[in-house]
This record gives C-alpha cells, sequence and structure tokens, in this order.
C-alpha cells in the first residue's frame, strides 16, 4: 500500500511538473511521471500477494470489516487494499509464578487465594493453549490480539479462586489436589471454547501453604508413615509367630509318631542293619561287647 500511495503522488507530481515549460523541472518531471506507475506496478504486486508463516493463519480487514475467510500458511492471493492480521496458532504458555524472572508478567505474578478453612494459598499455575484457526476472525472482531491480557489471564486466575472455596488448604496440598486441578480445567476450557481458544492442558506447578500448615502437614505425614511401618513389624512378627507355632507342632506331631508307631522288633531290626553296614566297612574293626540284643559295636583302625 505504501508503494502504491508513493506511486501515485508521484505520478500526479510528475504529471503537473511536466506541464511547465521549464528544461529542468519538465525533465523532473518526466521521471516522475515513469516513476509513479512502476511503484504503481510494483505496490499492486506485492499487495495482492501476502506469506503467511507455518503455525500462523491471517485474517484479512478491508475498510474496518473482518473477513471470515482465513488465510493459512503460505502463498495467498489478496486483494490489495485489504489489512492482513496474523495470528499464532500454536501452542502457547502463559505462566503465573512467583518467581520473579517466570511468567509473562516480571515479578511475582501468582496467585493468591483464600480456602475454606481461611488460609492464604498461594498457587503457581501454566495454562497451555491454542487459538483456533477457524475462529481468528472472530476473535478479532470481538477480542483483538491481546487476548492473553483479555481472556486467558483473568478467565485462569478467577476459575482458580472460585473453585478453591470449596477446599480446605491441607486438601488442595495434598489428598485433592488433581480432583481441584481438573475442577480448573473444565472451567477454563469452558470459557476458551466459547472465545474462540482451546484449552490443551493446565499445570499446577506448585501450591505453597503458611508455614504453619506445612509443619502441621508435614507432622501428620511422618506419624502416618510411622503408623504403616509399625503395622508391616506386627505383621511380620505375627507371621513369624504362626512359623513357630507351625515348627513347634510338627517337631511334636514327629515325636508322637516315634512314641507310639515303633515295636521294639523294629528297632531291633534297625539296629541290627547298622551293625551289618559297619561290619562290612573294609576299614571298620568290629569288636562285639555284651550279649544283650542290641550289642555295643566299636569301630576303628
Amino acid at each position: 500500500m505504501i508503494l502504491i500511495f508513493i506511486g501515485v503522488i508521484a505520478f500526479v507530481l510528475g504529471f503537473i511538473i511536466s506541464k511547465q515549460r521549464q528544461a529542468q523541472t519538465e525533465k523532473i518531471g518526466k521521471v516522475l511521471y515513469l516513476l509513479g506507475p512502476a511503484f504503481i506496478i510494483i505496490g499492486i504486486l506485492t499487495s495482492c500477494f501476502k506469506i503467511i508463516q507455518p503455525g500462523e493463519v491471517g485474517v484479512k480487514t478491508l475498510f474496518g470489516k473482518v473477513d471470515s475467510n482465513v488465510l493459512y500458511s503460505g502463498l495467498n492471493f489478496v486483494n490489495p487494499l485489504v489489512d492482513v492480521t496474523t495470528f499464532d496458532v500454536k501452542t502457547q504458555t502463559y505462566t503465573m509464578s512467583a518467581d520473579h524472572d517466570e511468567g509473562q508478567i516480571k515479578g511475582d505474578d501468582a496467585i493468591r487465594i483464600l480456602t475454606a478453612d481461611g488460609l492464604e494459598v498461594v498457587i503457581d499455575l501454566s495454562v497451555l493453549f491454542n487459538v483456533k484457526s477457524s475462529e481468528a476472525p472472530r476473535i478479532l472482531r470481538e477480542i483483538g490480539r491481546d487476548y492473553l491480557d483479555k481472556i486467558v489471564r483473568p478467565v485462569a486466575r478467577t476459575a482458580i479462586r472460585d473453585n478453591a472455596v470449596s477446599y480446605d488448604a491441607v486438601a488442595l496440598y495434598s489428598t485433592k489436589r488433581d480432583e481441584f486441578q481438573n475442577k480448573i480445567f473444565n472451567t477454563i476450557e469452558k470459557s476458551f471454547a466459547n472465545r474462540g481458544l482451546q484449552l490443551q492442558q493446565l499445570l499446577i506447578r506448585n501450591i505453597s501453604l503458611p508455614a504453619s500448615v506445612k509443619a502441621t502437614i508435614e507432622s501428620k505425614i511422618n506419624a502416618e508413615q510411622d503408623a504403616q511401618k509399625m503395622t508391616f513389624v506386627l505383621q511380620k512378627e505375627r507371621q513369624e509367630a504362626e512359623r513357630k507355632r507351625v515348627e513347634a507342632q510338627g517337631i511334636a506331631d514327629y515325636q508322637k509318631i516315634l512314641s507310639t508307631g515303633l515295636s521294639e522288633k523294629q528297632l531291633q531290626y534297625e539296629s541290627i542293619q547298622a551293625q551289618k553296614a559297619i561290619a562290612t566297612s573294609p576299614n571298620t574293626k568290629v569288636i562285639i561287647m555284651g550279649s544283650g540284643k542290641n550289642p555295643v559295636i566299636i569301630g576303628g583302625n
């Protein structure tokens, strides 16, 4: 558009100056008269083609009216009179953190909320989202390009505060953290969808509690761990006691079997077999002592 405007001015000036009959001005007028159309042609050619980069879409505006047709990445032929506004449709991350070096706003930008038990909790949050390509014209028409400050930031902070009042501080820090995050996700997702944005992921990066509450939670966790450890020890001792009981019962049963099941003749038979094994050994000297049913045998070299 600038080249076209310059070309028109040059053409008009050249035409006016060329009408003068002075040699020097007439020469300048002819040059401008020739350059004017050249600038107009170049301006039209450059204005008719618009390159949209990968991960972006273009929205056309003609005299303040937004065209609903979207220009996608690549080379596009457009009306030279339109203005093209590009939107980033790749994944974007908006972070609100207490760390001064993180997030879009420098300094402490964490979200401070009041829980159901009246305690102040500080939350660091990251919102991953993208602009819907087909909704870019509506965003430009209804919101503008500053959707981060108008939509993403206020919607995320409001959703967290509205949902936090249903939980106490300890629950947010431990057992209810995932449930809390899912509720926030659903709230923000609906609000974003109504405004042409798509929520991809919500990350609660940190939940900071008052020091006194944090100490109480850590003490409770340690007590629960000690209780679990004691339960394990007691269970192990019960298993060991059961093992000893079974072992003792087995020994008692064995002794009972021996005392009631072995006869005198069986004991004599076993003794004869043992003596026979000793007598047949090549390295054994056999001495029989006594004359009872079970003589004593002394062996050795």
